[in-house]
């Protein structure tokens, strides 16, 4: 099955002139289909920046990052809006509306796709949001929803549409030990069950037993690979040109 996400010999810099600075290393990993792989390390190790130019959100500078069968490097904004919407994206700050209830910020998470009707929509945000426990809050607006609510309803509004691949940056920060464990069981449930890939950024020791890989980084470069028994056994030669 082919990889949904392939990054060769990527690197980054950001900034410009004397104040260019690199931030990734001629990084190469091949994600798995349906796995949970995390990427570890201290701050400023490049784990989110890594994140974010795989999910489609950076622009690749050198080197190589194909999604979902599509390369990255050069893509016009067409593809990538394309690419997105076949995507899910949790962000430790939870970016809900305010004036919105709790289902109708879920509903948002559809509505970018167009699909089904209304109905079948309002079933389907009800739903995960049961299963992330706010069955009780499905119409309290944000103001009266704690931290850890708010998020669950990020979270919700990230899967409802079922994306083939999830890019989650802390998304169990704000959340206890048994929401956590219960946010990515869920994600685990979906690579089972659909296919579902997720990339997940984390400091949370209490969710390591569950992923199926992990990547540690440390000044832009990966240090420790829990899966390197997956790499391919050669990678493409690197160019001159970076």
């Amino acid at each position: 099955m082919l990889a949904p996400i392939e990054v060769r010999h990527l690197d980054h810099w950001f900034g410009a002139g004397e104040a260019r600075k690199q931030a990734i290393f001629d990084v190469s990993l091949s994600i798995e289909p349906g796995s949970l792989t995390i990427l570890m390390g201290p701050s400023g190790s490049g784990k989110t920046t890594l994140l974010t130019l795989m999910g489609c959100l950076r622009e690749v500078q050198g080197g190589s990052v194909q999604l979902l069968g599509e390369e990255l490097r050069g893509a016009s904004a067409a593809c990538q809006v394309a690419l997105r919407r076949r995507l899910g994206f949790i962000f430790q700050a939870h970016n809900l509306h305010e004036s919105l209830t709790a289902r109708q910020n879920v509903l948002m998470g559809l509505e970018v796709h167009g699909r089904g009707d209304r109905g079948r929509q309002d079933a389907a945000a009800e739903h995960i949001l049961q299963l992330l426990g706010l069955g009780h809050r499905v119409d309290y607006l944000p103001e009266n929803l704690s931290g850890g609510q708010k998020q669950r309803v990020a979270i919700a509004r990230a899967l409802v549409s079922n994306p083939e691949v999830v890019f989650a940056d802390e998304p169990t920060a704000a959340l206890d030990r048994e929401a956590g464990l219960q946010v990515v069981r869920m994600l685990k449930a979906l690579g089972r069950e659909r296919g579902t890939t997720t990339v997940m950024v984390t400091h949370d020791n209490r969710i390591l037993e569950l992923a199926d890989r992990i990547i540690t980084l440390e000044d832009g470069r990966v240090v420790t690979d829990s899966a390197e028994a997956h790499q391919p056994a050669e990678l493409l030669p690197r160019s001159a040109s970076g």
